[in-house]
């Protein structure tokens, strides 16, 4: 990329609207920790690992819709691009309730994958163009700041959907258990699942009004398609030809998947972990949003000292080491205790995603908008990380604290690779 096209200052207007995109980006996915335990109620599920599957839908749409999102971005451009990821966001959001008035799983999961297509497009459009709006020195600063958008969303959705949703959640799962089969059992799981309709019908309309401030604030373009200064300094033969020139990008992918992977067991898995040990009902319905909060911190600690203080690099290598700490500081305690370490992993993994994205799309050139949708490709670790939570403590029947830190420690390892080695691999000194 020319030193043209390239912002030596980060500029106000896109900067305010990713933010704003991103807030929308993280209530609907962080919407997926208050969603579990109301699908296993509404719907009757018999095991975490069934309920789980509401991640699994919702994270796995990346992996499928990310590069067709790269395509479908070149042909509508930018602007177009995002006000069709929002109006496919509020049609997922309106699915719930058909879903919701016919009983159906498998409906409501539809909806939650179209949520996820939307939001696949939505980051590949958006976290490219934040790692360039500006300096990529200070990439990971600036996709910082719009965290805490992101996060924050996730700090209020538990109260707005824990509120609705789950209200009176411990009584009614004692009536439902009480009730046998029959008309007031299926009258009583009627009256829960009909909680979504006004809120989702709510959150379809706030999106598509979003889409029109998109559709009328026309986002200063900026070509992620142009060479860098670096590469046009290469000789012909030098240049990359191909995607698969660049192994630094596909093992940031990986460490994506891994850093969504710890995000998800933490963010999202919390409550059911909070439910396990036993605790009041206030930790297991708004546990998200104590990992947010303290995501949210770790953010404010980023922004202060990327890149004038530590590199991207070194707080990548620093947040893998008090992931892997806290981790299993919460597997050889109880009760409370364990649940705050859980908590405090929100600390731990607010800086992997600022850090690994940058490294990993870094001198990609003309290649960026196919090296952006594959590193979202990544987020499908969300999809799959709590399935194996899952089967591991329902199926092989591993002790709950086992099971996560079986889960949870390879992934923080191999991030730890990708920050110390893997994001120099395949690059020249």
């Amino acid at each position: 990329m020319s030193p043209s096209s390239q912002p030596q200052k980060t500029a106000f207007l896109p900067m305010a609207i990713c933010c704003l995109l991103f807030f929308i980006l993280g209530f609907f996915t962080w919407a997926n920790g208050a969603l579990i335990p109301f699908v296993k109620l509404a719907f009757s599920l018999q095991s975490d690992l069934q309920a789980f599957f509401v991640l699994f839908a919702s994270y796995i749409a990346y992996f499928f819709l990310a590069l067709p999102s790269s395509w479908i971005l070149k042909k509508t451009g930018f602007d177009n691009g995002l006000v069709l990821s929002l109006v496919l966001l509020a049609v997922g959001s309106l699915i719930f309730i058909p879903a919701a008035h016919t009983g159906s799983y498998q409906l409501f999961l539809l909806g939650i994958f179209v949520q996820g297509s939307a939001m696949a497009l939505l980051q590949t459009a958006v976290n490219p163009y934040l790692s360039i709006i500006g300096p990529i020195e200070s990439a990971a600063q600036r996709i910082s700041i719009a965290g805490v958008f992101n996060k924050g969303a996730g700090i209020i959705v538990p109260f707005v959907l824990g509120g609705i949703l789950l209200k009176g959640s411990g009584e009614i799962s004692e009536k439902i258990q009480s009730l046998p089969p029959g008309p007031e059992h299926d009258a009583l799981l009627g009256t829960l699942l009909s909680r979504v309709d006004t809120l989702y019908i709510i959150l379809a309309v706030v999106v598509l009004l979003f889409a029109v401030v998109i559709k009328v604030a026309k986002m200063p373009p900026v070509d992620v398609d142009k060479e860098d200064e670096s590469e046009s300094l290469l000789s012909a033969e030098d240049k990359k030809k191909s995607i698969f020139d660049f192994p630094h990008l596909f093992l940031g992918a990986l460490a994506i998947f891994f850093c969504v992977a710890v995000e998800v067991m933490a963010g999202d898995i919390i409550g059911t972990y909070g439910k396990e040990l036993s605790l009041p009902e206030f930790f297991v319905k708004y546990g998200t949003a104590f990992t947010l909060a303290c995501m949210l911190v770790g953010y404010f600690i980023g922004i202060a000292t990327i890149p004038k203080f530590i590199s991207q690099q070194m707080a990548l290598r620093l947040c893998t080491i008090v992931g892997i700490s806290l981790t299993v500081a919460a597997t050889f305690t109880t009760g409370i205790t364990s649940y705050i370490f859980i908590a405090l992993l929100g600390v731990a993994n607010s800086l992997m995603w600022p850090a690994i994205f940058p490294l990993g799309i870094k001198g990609l050139g003309k290649f960026t908008k196919t090296g952006s949708a594959i590193m979202i490709m990544g987020i499908a670790g969300g999809a799959i990380w709590p399935l194996i939570y899952g089967y591991l403590k329902d199926t092989l029947h591993v002790d709950f604290q086992d099971a996560f830190l079986y889960a949870v420690v390879p992934a923080y390892l191999y991030i730890l690779y990708f920050g110390a080695i893997g994001h120099k691999v395949g690059k020249k000194d």
